[in-house]
Parts: structure tokens; sequence; C-alpha cells
């Protein structure tokens, strides 16, 4: 039997947890809990293994250097300070995990892919930006900023105004073959970080960077299928999907069709910004090809995927 390929999706509480500041000793104790999860599955199991996370956080935090900065050096692009993070991150992740793995006398090699994921550079999600980026501004900031650098802003959560930029769908993957060859040759492949570098092409085929946010569970799923997984596995800080969430007749559900999943998806069961595109992506995962996807806490990882803790979706 040919090993089996998992996708492991980190999410954002697995690097940087609420209240924290975001110091490196936080986030690699954080990121150091995460990776033992993740090597319990690898040091008993002939998976071949795909680790994305997210890095909203951190995104966040250059921007907030770049505005301290901008009189002294030249600011950065939203595509650059991504590409950023997604190497910090990673390099971190894939430090992290060889040095549990050799402590548990597992060697293997972990790289780092640097992942550009196209979009359509007509996607109507250019014309309504949604997504918030970067510091709190006031209102006159906000109005200079409108007329200076065409941004669009919004009054976001009673705190002031936020820059907000579009939030495209993945089409696809740039690096998906070298992904591929890194997995043939028995290589641990950190990639996707934060949904990818948002990218798409110009007239001349030529690949730009551009500024946009991509959701970081639809691009992994969007990698899942282009490198032909078998397990998607998204990690949260909720141990099973929840129907009817925060209210009085709520309840966890263990196991789902994709049928079932389209349903709850169309009655609005699910957060816009928090459980909906968790639920799109494995959906879509399952739908072309993939045997299963699962949603759970991070330290639920080898019960839900022994089927004993989560929620699975199947055909």
């Amino acid at each position: 039997m040919a090993q089996e390929t998992i996708v492991f999706a980190l999410g954002g509480n697995a690097i940087l947890q609420p209240g924290q500041k975001g110091t490196l000793y936080e986030q690699v104790a954080n990121i150091e809990t995460a990776c033992t999860y993740i090597a319990e599955i690898i040091t008993s199991s002939g998976y071949r293994v795909v680790i994305t996370h997210g890095n909203g956080p951190q995104v966040g935090n250059v921007l907030l250097q770049n505005e301290a900065a901008r009189d002294l050096v030249p600011m950065m692009p939203l595509d650059v300070c991504g590409a950023a993070t997604q190497g910090m991150i990673g390099y971190i992740i894939q430090q992290t995990l060889a040095n549990i793995l050799r402590t548990a006398e597992f060697t293997h090699n972990i790289t780092t892919v640097l992942t550009q994921t196209i979009v359509d550079k007509d996607d109507p999600a250019f014309k309504t930006p949604t997504k918030p980026v970067g510091p709190f501004y006031d209102e006159k900031e906000a109005e200079k900023l409108r007329r200076e650098r065409g941004w669009k802003l919004i009054y976001d959560s009673g705190r002031g105004y936020r820059r907000v930029v579009p939030s495209p769908k993945p089409v696809r993957i740039q690096e998906t073959r070298i992904i591929k060859n890194m997995l043939n040759n028995d290589e641990i492949v950190v990639a996707v970080g934060g949904g990818g570098i948002p990218v798409a092409r110009d007239i001349n085929r030529n690949l730009r960077g551009i500024e946009a946010v991509i959701d970081k569970d639809l691009a992994t799923g969007r990698l899942a299928q282009d490198i032909c997984a078998d397990i998607l596995m998204i990690l949260t800080d909720v141990e099973q999907v929840m129907l009817n969430y925060g209210q009085p007749e709520a309840k966890g559900i263990s196991h789902m069709t994709v049928a079932e999943a389209e349903k709850h998806l169309a009655q609005g069961q699910f957060g816009v910004g928090s459980m909906k595109p968790k639920i799109e992506a494995s959906i879509e995962f399952v739908k072309h090809g993939g045997k299963k996807a699962i949603i759970t806490e991070l330290s639920k990882t080898a019960a839900a995927l022994a089927g004993k803790a989560g929620t699975t979706i199947t055909r």
C-alpha cells in the first residue's frame, strides 16, 4: 500500500495565544506544543506530511512596524509582508519539529516552501474588499489615507478605522510540483503559510504579487487537492464542529457526509470568519478525491485521526 499524505492546518492559536504580545519566546513555545502533537503522528505512522499555518497577527505586527518606521525605511506592500512572515513562522516550525523528532531518534528532512497562491485577477472580491488588516486609525488619519494611498477603510470593532483588502478565492498553488517532489523524497513540507502569497498573472502571463489576503483554510484545501492528499486535518480551538453554536440547543457533531455538511452550510450554521471556511475547504477537498477531512482541536489530533474525537467529513 502506497504511503498516504496528510495535510495538517495549524490554526492561529497554535502560534499565538490570545493576550500574548507575540514575542519570539511565546511563539516558539506555542509552536513547540503544536509540533509535539504532530510529531506523535509522524513517529507512529507512515504518513507523508505537509503542515500549513496562519499568520494574521504576525502580518499585523509587520504592518505596524511599517507604519512606525515609514519615515526611516520604505514601506513594503502586503504581499511582501506576507512572504516575510511565512518565512519566519516556517523557520520556527521546521527547526522546532526537527528538534523534537531528533530527540525521539526519528530523523527527517523538513523544508519550508515559500508558497505563492494564484488568484483570478477578475475575482469579484477585488471590487468589494472585506478583510481588515493592519493598525487602527482615527477619522482624520483614515481620510488622509483614503486620499493619499487610495485605501478603503471601515470603522471596525468600535476601536477606529482599519484598512480592508480583497480576499479572493485560491485558484492554484504555484509550487505544487515542488511540494509533490519533496513528499516523494520523504521530506516533511511546511507550505501555504497564511494562505500563501497572493499572486495573479499579468497580460504577459507573468506572476505579480497583489495586495490581498487569502483565507488560510481555503488555500490549505486547495493545496490538499492539488497534491492529491488523502487526509485534510484542520486543527483549531474547538474539539468538534457545533450545530446551533452559542445557543442552548448547541450540540457537537462527530461525523458528516458532504451532503450533510452542505445542508448545514446553506442553513447558515457556521460563522463566516471562523468555521465556515473550514467547512467549505473540507467539502471541496472530499468532493475532489480526498478520503476524509477532520476538524478538531490541537490536543485531540491523534484521537481524531483514530475516529475518537473531532468532526470527520466523508463522501
